[in-house]
């Protein structure tokens, strides 16, 4: 018999060059294969294994999309747009339809991951340095393992738990076969793992800190595992399933299993906030308009905020980074980039941020005189009598500071541009011109020229016209994405070299107030200060008291478009609920010429050619390749 013990140098070269951009590597020469005794015995070698591993830890970050991760030929499709955040300029097709087959698949991804983890810890016990970075790299390997059987577990259940090497011996290929454990076994091994990285890991990496793994970033790793298993034990017979697998605990788990792993979350969160190394980044604005600018400069620049980035997965070579400023950005910033703005967050989405005046309860956008016409998504009315505003901004400006830094509103100004997005015109004889283009020369009216989409030209205005070449560059929702966006765009694919936040404090914070909420453990008071410590750095200066209600929605705003709320709806099981034949919406800035001067009003309708996005409950588990040959359990696929 013999150990698999080969890796391919070449492939981890390009791999890894990419991820960690060290200058120090470039002189290994690659080749074809190489023994890893070899690769491990030099410290370059050892350096770039380490970071091929961190390379390949499923971080769904700026790359994280429907191929796959590390996958930047999506045409913009993003997470969000999978869930109740968003949807895709081109909705038609699965272009924004919630899909668990158009969804990234992540098997042999996952378990060569940590076969490569193996082949590390083999090795470990032969390196010849000291006693402590053998425990450091110990405790590295650890984190990655188990943050690649996180990964595996959201996706598919319970899994095979491998956790040494497997001998290969072509007359016993049975005993390569490992059963999968049942869903909550294999979430306490995750859990287990955790607490045993960290009994190795360092305190902190000086200048490698946040970028590599430590004992709070597997502490706050923990506090995540532990919120996804409590959740997910408390809510799964909302979608209940049925098959072998189900009656085998496979997948599947009793609301009795949710407690010790809301314990767990909660333990792990209090370790973090005890340790006086994190806090979040600018906390006390003075005022909304502060705050705003607060969140635009932390996402465009994470390393500007180590206090709050507990783990970061770094983007730092042009030509090999993420393309969110490349398929996003509003079409007037485009920068020259052929297909921008595909992100269009939703109307709903916008419509439970909060406004100043009136904290702790959503503020949808009121258009007209009743209020009640924020369910009203039939379109233009004459017979209802709008609510008329001097700027397209105006019905935004109380909203919460987020919504400002997170989203493009009408009238937003970014990179120095005014955001133009209009739907059409109400003509001086009170006719509806919407979403028509027409007339297509613009209206004149005391020597100023009114323009449907709100200018003439195609490069000055960025939605609604969907009846030409550039439809596809114009918000359909009525909003467009700002998070992350750096001041200068590109037309440059690849080039996106901002930093992710993987793990923030303000997610650690907010895991320990849902932990507490849903189970009723831990520290009341603590989580409530959580709560609001979060809602003070969006300048809210008014408590709210600790509720799941005020939780969920502060969880929304707060990480909106940070690659969490798909499983924030996966775990509480709301996926199929959601999407139950749902339709999508949009929010029309219509200019009205039959007033003078000329007013904004602003009309609910259904997106032009809405599309149904169901989501049958049997996606919530992907089913498991290769079956016919691991012999594994299917997961219910029906």
């Amino acid at each position: 018999m013999k150990t698999l013990k080969y890796i391919t140098s070449a492939l981890l070269l390009v791999t890894l060059l990419i991820a960690s951009g060290c200058n120090d590597v470039l002189d290994l020469q690659p080749q074809d294969k190489m023994p890893i005794e070899n690769v491990l015995s030099d410290p370059n070698g050892l350096k770039l294994y380490l970071a091929n591993l961190y390379y390949q830890m499923p971080v769904e970050d700026f790359r994280y999309g429907e191929e796959g991760w590390h996958s930047n030929t999506n045409g913009g499709r993003n997470r969000a747009m999978y869930t109740d955040e968003a949807i895709h300029t081109e909705w038609i097709g699965n272009y924004g339809v919630a899909t668990s087959y158009a969804a990234p698949h992540y098997w042999e991804q996952g378990y060569r991951l940590i076969r490569d983890v193996h082949l590390l810890l083999d090795a470990i016990p032969t390196l010849e340095v000291t006693d402590q970075i053998k425990d450091y790299m110990t405790g590295e390997a650890l984190f990655i393992r188990a943050y690649a059987y996180f990964g595996l577990a959201m996706r598919y259940g319970g899994l095979p738990l491998i956790k040494e090497s497997q001998k290969y011996d072509p007359n016993d290929l049975e005993s390569l076969k490992v059963p999968r454990s049942t869903e909550k076994e294999t979430f306490e091994f995750i859990l287990d793992e955790l607490d045993a990285a960290t009994e190795k890991l360092p305190d902190s990496w000086g200048e490698e800190e946040g970028r590599r793994a430590s004992k709070m970033v597997a502490q706050a790793l923990k506090s995540r595992v532990g919120l996804y298993a409590g959740s997910l034990a408390k809510y799964w017979h909302l979608a209940p399933l049925q098959g072998e697998a189900v009656d085998k605990k496979l997948v599947g788990m009793v609301p009795s299993d949710a407690e010790a792993f809301f314990a767990a979350s909660i333990a792990a969160s209090e370790t973090v906030i005890n340790s006086g190394k994190y806090s979040l980044y600018a906390p006390t604005p003075s005022t909304p308009e502060e705050a705003t600018e607060n969140y635009i400069k932390m996402f465009q620049d994470p390393n500007i905020a180590p206090m709050e980035a507990i783990f970061i997965r770094g983007f730092n070579v042009v030509g090999r980074g993420h393309n969110y400023d490349f398929w996003f950005s509003p079409a007037q910033v485009r920068a020259g980039a052929p297909y921008p703005g595909r992100m269009n967050p939703l109307v709903e989405m916008v419509d439970l941020f909060e406004e100043y005046s009136h904290p702790g309860e959503p503020a949808p956008i009121i258009t007209t005189t009743d209020p009640n016409d924020v369910d009203d998504y039939n379109g233009y009315n004459p017979s209802k009598t709008y609510l008329h505003f001097d700027e397209p901004l105006d019905p935004f400006r109380d909203k919460d500071a987020r919504l400002h830094a997170y989203t493009v509103l009408p009238g937003s100004i970014m990179r120095g541009v005014k955001i133009v997005i209009q739907a059409g015109l109400i003509m001086p004889d009170g006719t509806p011109q919407i979403r028509t283009g027409i007339p297509s020369e613009g209206i004149t009216l005391n020597g100023v020229t009114y323009w449907p989409w709100g200018a003439q030209n195609p490069d000055d205005y960025s939605g609604f016209n969907s009846n030409s070449s550039v439809a596809s560059r114009n918000t359909k929702t009525g909003y467009s994405m700002r998070k992350f966006l750096q001041e200068r765009g590109t037309a440059q694919r690849d080039a996106g070299t901002s930093d992710w936040m993987d793990i923030r404090y303000a997610e650690v914070l907010l895991n320990y107030a849902e932990a507490v909420i849903e189970s009723g453990l831990g520290d009341v008071d603590k989580a409530t200060k959580a709560l609001n410590d979060i809602r003070r750095r969006a300048a809210f200066m008014a408590p709210v008291p600790l509720t799941q209600e005020n939780i969920f929605r502060e969880r929304r705003v707060e990480l909106l478009f940070e690659n969490k709320r798909d499983a924030d709806m996966k775990r509480r099981r709301e996926h199929h609920v959601y999407f139950n034949n749902r339709l999508a919406w949009a929010m029309l800035p219509v200019l009205d010429l039959s007033v003078s001067p000329p007013k904004y009003i602003f009309v609910r309708d259904l997106l032009h050619a809405a599309v149904e996005r169901p989501f049958p409950i049997n996606w919530y588990y992907y089913p498991i390749p290769g079956i016919e040959a691991n012999g594994l359990i299917q997961n219910p696929t029906g």
